[in-house]
């Protein structure tokens, strides 16, 4: 494995050529690494901070995966461990990413960033780096769906006395000044928060969203492992009717910790969280909340449900035995005195947990839609040589996760594969007095730049 720095007094790559280059070294783009590796693709793999350095460094201490440890499948390369039905945490993550980089050594170049990627007539990408110019014959982009923190224009006119960070700061409640604390935000990463801090004794404030949740275990087995057996993870993007919604869909709210369990935020108000309606504002030194708080609740609520309907079917119809469990029955309601506002000057801090963005900018090629997504058909673009990989629901629910990034870096390094013998095969016939264009497949593929 390769592990120079991009920093002063490092080689360049200045004038580096490779058949593909991979942008990003977390899993995604060591899992591209490896299917190429086994199919002897000539390859790169730039990544700008470090292997593993995503989970370690945008992770909160007690950070752990929401899905059992039996899910984590990166090519050959399967949970090693002796517990895989727990759950890892943050620096087992860490680490299970880096010793799957030991296990194959990828060409991989740390502390060097992608800033700039163009295609030329021939076909060959130009990419701008920190650490000189490449050239490549296919690039395939993993830099991951949480590329740029998103916090709101309302956070300026918080006062300046409150400290503001975004979930990919927060570390633990010893970091924040005394006082309450506001979180803004209920999906996976604001649920979890607020409850990391609720346990060490702070006093919450959460802004509760629309996302829903999901129960940790149901009729005596993890819900996760229910769905697998159901076919849930196997299915593919094509089968939905609305793509787009399902690719944009907030994540369930469920835990890992300490072996597993729900997060009942119904729970936590009734222990003396302060739960409150999504954050609409900042007006005359204020927060403003929307009157949704109810709905927020009864919506999770009634998701989490619905997947249990779909087990006690999926168990009547297969004739599975299962423990008979009751259902949930809510703990808290929020009454007709919800607050619409709150005086910020007992709020020490806000915790923004309102998600990422993409930054693409660097890369000049139309492949993308109004929003800024990426247009692709299961990671392949219509600019020919450009795949991105590790997006969400990609292909299937775990295309943007350790589950089923691998499959998804399969897909692609066939059709890179493809692509080359396509090229040598436009390169043949063009020789011998016949078209490029009449190769079979070759309308995907741009013709061979050195022609004899």
């Amino acid at each position: 494995m390769i592990h120079l720095s991009g920093g002063a007094g490092a080689p360049e790559l200045d004038g580096e050529h490779r058949t593909v280059v991979v942008v990003g070294g977390g899993q995604a783009g060591l899992a591209m690494s490896k299917c190429l590796t086994g199919r002897r693709v000539d390859h790169l793999v730039l990544e700008r901070d470090r292997v593993g350095g995503e989970w370690r460094d945008r992770r909160w201490d007690s950070f752990c995966l929401v899905t059992p440890n039996w899910q984590c499948n990166l090519p050959g390369f399967p949970y090693p461990g002796d517990d895989p039905n727990g759950f890892m945490v943050r620096d087992e993550i860490a680490r299970y990413v880096e010793d799957f980089a030991r296990s194959f050594g990828p060409p991989v170049v740390t502390g060097v960033r992608a800033t700039g990627l163009r295609r030329d007539r021939g076909g060959v990408f130009h990419l701008a780096t920190t650490a000189g110019a490449v050239t490549a014959d296919h690039v395939v982009v993993a830099t991951g769906p949480y590329q740029v923190p998103l916090i709101p224009r309302m956070a300026e006119r918080l006062p300046e006395k409150i400290l503001q960070l975004h979930s990919s700061q927060y570390r633990n409640s010893a970091q924040l000044p005394a006082g309450d604390v506001l979180v803004v935000g209920s999906g996976q990463s604001g649920a979890q928060i607020a409850e990391d801090l609720h346990l060490a004794g702070r006093r919450v404030h959460l802004a509760v969203g629309s996302a829903p949740r999901v129960a940790r275990f149901y009729r005596g087995r993890d819900v996760v492992a229910w769905l697998s057996d159901m076919g849930y993870y196997r299915r593919t993007i094509d089968e939905f009717d609305d793509a787009d919604a399902v690719r944009l869909r907030a994540n369930h709210y469920v835990t890992g910790r300490d072996g597993g369990r729900d997060i009942d935020l119904r729970a936590f108000a009734r222990d003396g969280m302060r739960l409150h309606g999504r954050l609409t504002g900042v007006d005359s030194g204020r927060l403003r909340f929307a009157q949704d708080l109810k709905r927020n609740l009864d919506h999770a609520d009634a998701v989490s449900e619905s997947i249990k309907d779909s087990i006690d079917s999926y168990i009547a119809a297969t004739g599975v035995i299962a423990l008979a469990e009751a259902r949930y029955t809510p703990v808290w309601v929020p009454g007709e005195e919800q607050a619409s506002e709150l005086d910020p000057a007992g709020i020490a801090a806000v915790i923004w947990a309102t998600g990422f963005g993409r930054d693409d900018r660097w890369i000049d090629e139309p492949v993308f839609d109004g929003h800024g997504r990426p247009r692709h058909t299961r990671g392949v673009t219509n600019c020919p040589g450009l795949y991105f990989l590790g997006l969400p629901w990609q292909y299937t629910w775990g295309s943007g996760r350790l589950s089923g990034v691998g499959a998804d870096a399969e897909h692609l390094a066939d059709r890179i594969v493809a692509a080359r013998g396509a090229r040598r095969l436009s390169d043949v016939r063009w020789i011998a007095g016949t078209p490029w264009n009449t190769c079979p497949g070759d309308d995907e593929f741009t013709p061979a730049r050195t022609v004899a």
